[in-house]
């Protein structure tokens, strides 16, 4: 049974992140899938902005584009508005996920759909419009691959590009077996697409509409940019007679131009290509002499909360391309996986819009998963300081209460220590026999539990301060 729409975020408390790494961590099939998969999309995007003549000056340029058409928003989302109807489009705005789920829906009511083909979307993930489709006696069907496995397998993305990532081959035979009937072989992946491959085209025939993302809105013609490998959205989008897209108001490219320069970046960050297999720019429904395309197109603006982030110092976060760089080289995502994060946006990228975008309460967890390494604000093609962005993220939940008392109180006993140098000398002296105990291998240690098959080091006889100040450093 699919969860309600508005429970398909399942929020990140401290106990329940905790929980879901430690069963990740101990996921020994998990572990390597998470690891061969991060590990080859990082080789990947090294080599091929490796082989891009000034990568750095054009993701600088990018982030200069991103922010100043954050700026303003309001005018290039107005233009592209006005150049979509234009072109035959109908444009419906959605304050959030509720009104972008009735419109949704209310569509398919209207046009008496039944069954529905999709493109891989995080932002139908997000307002969970499958959901929403399903209880409206809509049938959803994912045509992405990695999309459809984990629909088949009733799970959540697991990341934002490779939804299956934590899926076996093994799994996803026995998924596609149950589904087709067929008796398919882990092994033998050719006749395992085949199989997926004949089950979707049938579905794409059948299909009475399509829905999809949207990776760009390009305001000058009122066009949406799609980037796929597996060729699923020329299908959705051109055999249903009726094209929905639901579109994040951040996703606007004011030019041609400033999407190439997007699109330069997304692929290579994403998987290392140079592009994506396909690259789709739609610009409204199919004209009168067209012999295919669909007759309507209707583009779903959602802000969600977006709106709410601009002209405050979460703003940059709205740069973000969806490209999964930073979940690859971040040392907690690697080991937790996805479904810990308890959201549709996982990594770092997903620590911070996650509470921005469904409430810091409900994920009080995710600002503190993170190793502030900085890997992540190196790794992203328009360098969002995501390290920064955490740290105002947790200074909220201290400003709010909204951690635990236990932790607040440790975290305020720390930093009254830290900033006295005779209490925390003292305090240094007063706890070292017992740090002494606890980092000790027995199996009486406190953090035995904590610490078993290795010893934790002991505190050093003098500090870095004392040494420093006798000149011995």
């Amino acid at each position: 049974m699919l969860p309600h729409p508005d429970q398909t975020t399942t929020g990140a408390s401290f106990a329940q992140f905790r929980r879901r790494a430690f069963v990740a961590i101990e996921d020994v099939r998990l572990q390597t899938a998470l690891e061969g998969a991060t590990g080859r999309f990082r080789q990947h995007r090294e080599a091929a902005l490796a082989a891009l003549p000034e990568a750095d000056a054009l993701r600088d340029h990018l982030k200069a584009v991103r922010a100043a058409t954050l700026a303003d928003l309001a005018h290039h989302l107005e233009t592209f508005e006005r150049q979509a109807i234009a072109a035959g489009a109908r444009v419906h705005w959605a304050r959030d996920a509720a009104e972008a789920r009735a419109i949704i829906t209310n569509l398919a009511r209207q046009n008496g759909v039944k069954l529905v083909t999709k493109t891989k979307s995080m932002a139908t993930e997000e307002i969970g419009l499958n959901q929403a489709l399903a209880e409206a006696g809509v049938t959803p069907v994912e045509t992405d691959l990695g999309e459809w496995i984990i629909q088949l397998a009733g799970e959540p993305p697991s990341h934002i590009i490779a939804p299956a990532v934590h899926k076996t081959r093994h799994q996803v035979a026995q998924l596609l077996s149950r589904e087709t009937g067929q008796d398919l072989i882990a092994d033998d992946i050719p006749r395992l697409t085949a199989a997926a491959r004949e089950h979707l085209r049938a579905r794409f025939l059948q299909a009475d509409m399509g829905i999809t993302g949207a990776n760009i809105g390009v305001a000058e013609t009122g066009s949406i940019v799609l980037v796929t490998n597996e060729g699923n959205a020329e299908m959705t989008t051109s055999l249903p007679p009726i094209h929905v897209v639901l579109m994040g108001i951040e996703k606007i490219a004011p030019t041609w131009d400033d999407a190439a320069a997007w699109l330069s970046l997304l692929a290579r960050s994403a998987t290392g290509q140079p592009l994506s297999v396909y690259t789709t720019i739609l610009t409204g429904p199919a004209r009168a002499d067209d012999p295919e395309g669909p007759r309507q197109m209707h583009i779903v603006l959602l802000d969600n909360g977006r709106s709410r982030l601009l002209n405050t110092l979460y703003e940059e976060v709205l740069q973000c391309i969806r490209c999964g760089a930073c979940l690859n080289v971040c040392p907690v995502y690697r080991e937790a996986g996805g479904h810990a994060y308890g959201s549709p946006y996982s990594g770092p990228i997903g620590a911070v819009i996650t509470p921005l975008l469904f409430g810091l309460e409900q994920y009080a967890a995710l600002p503190h998963a993170s190793t502030l390494c900085g890997a992540c604000r190196d790794a992203c093609p328009v360098r969002i300081d995501l390290p920064r962005l955490l740290l105002s993220l947790r200074e909220e939940e201290v400003a709010r209460n909204v951690l635990p008392w236990p932790d607040r109180a440790a975290e305020r006993s720390a930093a009254f220590i830290l900033a006295h140098t005779r209490l925390l000398h003292a305090t240094r002296t007063l706890l070292r026999p017992f740090t002494n105990i606890a980092t000790t291998e027995s199996d009486f240690s406190p953090l035995h539990a904590l610490t078993a098959g290795r010893k934790l080091p002991s505190l050093a006889s003098r500090s870095f301060h004392q040494m420093w100040h006798n000149g011995e450093v």
